[in-house]
């Protein structure tokens, strides 16, 4: 039987290593990438079946990242969902509008793998 992959860029340690040992504890494949402009390229050549990216605020190039997978006919489909610190309401609505899928905070995403 073929394991899921899932694409995740993280910035913060200690969140981003628990997602991806949650993932792996799923039976999920783990792909990481270093940096938000490995997105794209990642998602085309691997074909995962989501992408998770930790997104700080004024994080732009992350943004950027989103907004290409969006407009590239072989990743418009990727959910991509958004990991962010905090409350911020300005910096879900940016992300949202960047083309993601679905934003929710570190604990969030932790408690419903």
């Amino acid at each position: 039987m073929t394991e899921p992959l899932a694409l995740v860029y993280y910035q913060r340690l200690i969140p981003g290593t628990q997602i991806v040992n949650r993932l792996e504890d799923l039976s999920y494949r783990v792909r990481s990438v270093s940096g938000p402009d490995d997105l794209e390229e990642a998602a085309r050549n691997d074909r995962p079946l989501l992408v998770l990216a930790d997104v700080a605020s004024g994080d732009a190039p992350v943004w950027a990242a989103i907004s290409r997978l969006r407009r590239d006919p072989q990743t418009e489909h990727l959910p991509v969902i958004v990991v962010v610190g905090g409350d911020d309401q300005a910096l879900r609505e940016s992300v949202l509008s960047a083309g993601a899928t679905l934003v929710v905070g570190a604990g969030a995403v932790l408690q419903h793998l």
